[in-house]
């Protein structure tokens, strides 16, 4: 750690040293143009730097949104969660399928389920239940699909009841930074 510090420190010298003897030779145009320079270099690293910051927070644009696996879309759903205030639990290495799971500060539990465009209605799949009791009552379950869910979806998650479905236009609205307890059911 001592000797990284002592090298910023000694950069850092060397770059005002060198500042100040091009003040003395040509004048205030060395400080002004190292400052110019200086301002280019810092907008440019935070435009480069910006997308990665923006998803890492939560917000996603309906491009990157379309160019995510099923375990991007986790990761993505993830930190949207995290950002509406959701404490997003460690993924279960058992379970062959994608889930997320996550806890509010109320003590309500959630657990998000992902359905690919070609995959088999949520009702053929067994229901994962969490194996510890906790808050009130069962957990509300999500199935996030990019496209548009059928009638029969719609059904389906009606019979269940605790399941909302998120489809692609809820999904891009939740990306782009619309609480989840605002968005609309997909049916």
């Amino acid at each position: 750690m001592l000797p990284a510090l002592a090298a910023v420190v000694v950069a850092l010298c060397a770059v005002v040293a060198g500042l100040a003897v091009g003040y003395r030779v040509a004048g205030i145009g060395v400080p002004l143009g190292a400052l110019s320079v200086l301002a280019l270099a810092c907008s440019v690293a935070v435009r480069r730097n910006r997308p990665l910051a923006r998803r890492r927070l939560g917000f996603y644009t309906p491009e990157e949104l379309a160019e995510l696996d099923t375990q991007g879309l986790a990761l993505a759903v993830s930190r949207m969660l995290r950002r509406d205030g959701w404490r997003v639990l460690p993924s279960r290495r058992s379970e062959a399928r994608v889930r997320v799971r996550a806890r509010d500060g109320h003590g309500r539990r959630l657990e998000v389920a992902f359905r690919p465009v070609a995959e088999p209605l949520p009702d053929e799949d067994v229901p994962s239940r969490p194996g510890r009791p906790g808050g009130p009552g069962p957990p509300l379950r999500l199935v996030v699909h990019r496209g548009a869910f059928t009638r029969r979806d719609v059904q389906w998650a009606r019979r269940q009841g605790g399941v909302r479905l998120i489809d692609g236009s809820c999904l891009r609205r939740w990306a782009h930074g619309t609480p989840l307890n605002e968005l609309g059911d997909s049916s």
